[in-house]
């Protein structure tokens, strides 16, 4: 974290003269003369910019050798609104010459798949009013098909039910979606162009060869039009994440982080990298899952802890149920232990100022004040103390007006004989989400996701190997600002003083 590089720069400062020191009494002898000479005369004044443009060709050269790589922006779309768009998607750019395809933004499932020029069932417009493009393997120059004994073909099979065909030896999977639809296809090698952060917060064009899906088959929700995009983005971390493969390149962190706007406006902020914020709080993953499970133990209302057994959303020896992180579920589902006193919680707690009432089976409330001024704030209680508290419109949903009155139900719904918690973009908007893999933990803290971001990159592990405050907006823009230095900067200015 920035913090630590700046509190132990006492500490380099002296071991580092400690040491010149010593080579220097052993190399020629006590005492040594010095020479040192000014950069700049001391009466001539520099134009900030100058120094800001030398100090930018060393952190360039100085990000180029970090192994833990820059960071990488991408735009978000999209609202967590279910009666306008009900999800969030991004743009990636794929192939030589590159194209742009729109794909839903999800930490559910691990690879990225986008739809094909064969493909069978896949919507050829859109709802969202964006263009549906179609790759085509033959018309890039770095396309290349994974084949049977492609080592990443192997990888394959830790995220989907993949197989090989001996008739064209081609590597292929098959994805089936908790929502019942699904896609088929083969996997393909091209270069995939990123938009990384640099180390003077301006915008740098690289690339990488990725490994992703080419989908020739679609079934259930994604063969229809009114949501249609061009593919999924998988934030898992399975070995053909786009995360995996960018970090096992050296290309970009172990880490990425999401900024989900809540407003109708929606968009937001996506890195691969860490937004760093003080307030943060974190949570470790549950090892050995295929998902971001994270351990949920206790909910409280209104501070008042909810007598739910803890056991409810533990993970079972089936590896069923526990706790999900899913941006690429637009509501949230309680374990069906939990579901009914968290409901009741609410009613009761409202039960002067609201009037209850079902709708298509939800428990809902006719209101006729703010939601912000009635309803409780629900705090999620997570392993290692780190709670995610949720204000009213974290857990409910507007639906309609009544006479003056509006309807405000729960957005919270449960899955039946699952025993699954998993936590959506109505949970998500509205708050910064870090997922720290080298650190095998997740946080969060509430934010405003229409402001900018502090962001940083970090090698595996979790080591910071260079800070980076460049800023960036909820509508993705890169603005400048000034830099915190790791230790080296300053010591490369000290003696060149």
């Amino acid at each position: 974290m920035p913090v630590s590089f700046l509190a132990g720069i006492p500490v380099t400062l002296t071991l580092a003269g400690a040491v010149v020191f010593l080579l220097l009494q052993s190399a020629v002898g006590f005492p040594a003369t010095l020479t040192l000479e000014r950069a700049f005369p001391v009466n001539h004044r520099i134009d900030l910019s100058q120094l800001r443009d030398r100090d930018g060709l060393r952190h360039r050269r100085i990000l180029q050798s970090s192994p833990a790589g820059g960071v990488v922006d991408f735009p978000v779309e999209g609202t967590y609104d279910p009666y306008r768009v009900g999800l969030y998607y991004t743009k990636v750019q794929l192939g030589s010459p590159p194209k742009e395809y729109y794909v839903q933004i999800d930490t559910g499932s691990d690879v990225l798949w986008v739809s094909c020029n064969s493909c069978n069932g896949c919507p050829t417009s859109s709802g969202l009013q964006i263009p549906i493009e179609f790759y085509d393997p033959s018309s890039s120059s770095t396309a290349s098909l994974i084949t049977c004994s492609d080592q990443r073909c192997s990888l394959a099979s830790q995220s989907s039910d993949s197989a090989c065909s001996r008739s064209n030896n081609q590597c292929s999977y098959k994805f089936q979606y908790g929502d019942g639809s699904g896609t088929s296809g083969y996997y393909v090698s091209d270069v995939m162009h990123l938009n990384t952060l640099g180390a003077d917060s301006g915008s740098l064009n690289s690339s990488a060869t990725v490994v992703f899906g080419c989908s020739t088959t679609q079934t259930g929700d994604l063969t229809k039009s009114d949501r249609a995009v061009d593919g999924i983005f998988g934030f898992g971390q399975q070995g053909l994440s786009i995360i995996a493969q960018l970090s096992s390149q050296r290309i970009a962190p172990d880490s990425f982080s999401h900024c989900l706007v809540g407003s109708d406006s929606g968009g937001g902020i996506l890195v691969i990298g860490q937004i760093v914020e003080p307030n943060m709080v974190y949570t470790p993953l549950v090892e050995s899952q295929p998902h971001y499970n994270i351990n949920l133990q206790s909910i409280s209302v209104n501070g008042q802890t909810l007598a739910i057994d803890p056991s409810t959303f533990a993970i079972s020896d089936n590896n069923q149920g526990g706790t999900i992180i899913d941006s690429g579920t637009t509501l949230a589902y309680l374990a069906e232990e939990a579901y009914n006193p968290f409901v009741e919680a609410i009613t009761q707690s409202v039960s002067q100022s609201v009037q209850p009432l079902i709708s298509k089976g939800n428990r809902c409330y006719l209101i006729t004040s703010s939601v912000s001024n009635i309803f409780p704030t629900v705090s999620l209680n997570f392993a290692g103390g780190a709670s995610m508290i949720l204000k009213p419109q974290d857990y409910l949903l507007q639906q309609n007006s009544v006479g003056g009155a509006e309807v405000w139900c729960i957005g919270f719904q449960t899955i039946q004989n699952q025993g699954i918690t998993i936590l959506g973009d109505l949970v998500l908007k509205d708050k910064i989400v870090v997922y720290d893999l080298g650190r095998q933990r997740i946080g969060w803290v509430n934010y405003d996701c229409s402001s900018s971001v502090n962001v940083s990159s970090s090698s595996s592990g979790g080591r910071s190997e260079v800070v980076n405050a460049g800023q960036i907006g909820g509508s993705s823009s890169l603005r400048t600002s000034f830099y915190k230095l790791i230790p080296i900067f300053i010591l490369a200015v000290m003696f060149s003083l």
